[in-house]
């Protein structure tokens, strides 16, 4: 459903407005959790992000890096965005759905943020992060992200602020909590728990960590070992 709803309700100009916030801690939020991974780059590194939308992460994070590859499910999306990076010669966004992902030991990070792990909804993310980790190249690192569970006004905040402004549907209060929103159109965005992570963090074999960055997002980084 979410895969859906992004692809066809929230995208191009519509997904811009998302990011347009007047909440101070949203936009606080948006900075650190991409100075987290940009800390993190190095100019000889190639990336690839999933779920890039238009490329905001990646118009951020070219200036750091090598090159920079996104993949995005709405063509809507991929299209703005190629006016939106025009000026940005490292950066490629190409139009794919993440579960038909078919690299292999080609980058140097890849990144899966802003709760993009929920977003892409597979039904085994166990499963998907091994696909993620056979893109890496030994010693490379996989980035995901989830919302911390003390970011919940926040975040809740956000979501009523993209409803009043008619990019999502009308928030059901009732079924709204324990880390879920759900809008009376359908539409529904859960996130992650520390617990869910490690588990992933497990099953991939490979050194990983946990990290909590500003109480409003929670990282697994998971690194490839040859």
């Amino acid at each position: 459903m979410e895969n859906n709803y992004y692809a066809q309700n929230l995208n191009a100009q519509k997904l811009w407005q998302v990011y347009d916030t007047r909440i101070p801690s949203v936009s606080r939020y948006l900075e650190q959790e991409t100075a987290f991974v940009r800390e993190q780059m190095k100019k000889t590194d190639a990336v690839l992000e999933l779920a890039a939308g238009y490329g905001r992460i990646m118009k951020e994070l070219a200036p750091f890096v090598k090159s920079i590859t996104g993949i995005e499910i709405s063509k809507d999306n991929v299209l703005f965005g190629e006016e939106y990076l025009k000026k940005v010669p490292n950066a490629l966004l190409l139009t794919m759905d993440v579960h038909d992902i078919c690299y292999s030991d080609s980058f140097d990070a890849v990144l899966c943020l802003q709760n993009g792990l929920s977003a892409i909804k597979d039904e085994f993310p166990e499963t998907f992060a091994a696909k993620v980790i056979k893109a890496l190249k030994n010693g490379g690192k996989a980035y995901f992200s989830t919302y911390h569970p003390k970011f919940w006004e926040q975040r809740l905040a956000w979501f009523e602020e993209q409803s009043r402004k008619g990019l999502i549907g009308e928030l059901d209060m009732e079924k709204t909590k324990n880390g879920v929103i759900v809008c009376k159109d359908g539409f529904r965005a859960t996130t992650h728990s520390i617990a869910d992570l490690e588990k992933i963090g497990r099953s991939t074999g490979c050194r990983w960590q946990i990290f909590e960055v500003d109480d409003s997002s929670i990282f697994l980084v998971i690194e490839k070992q040859p």
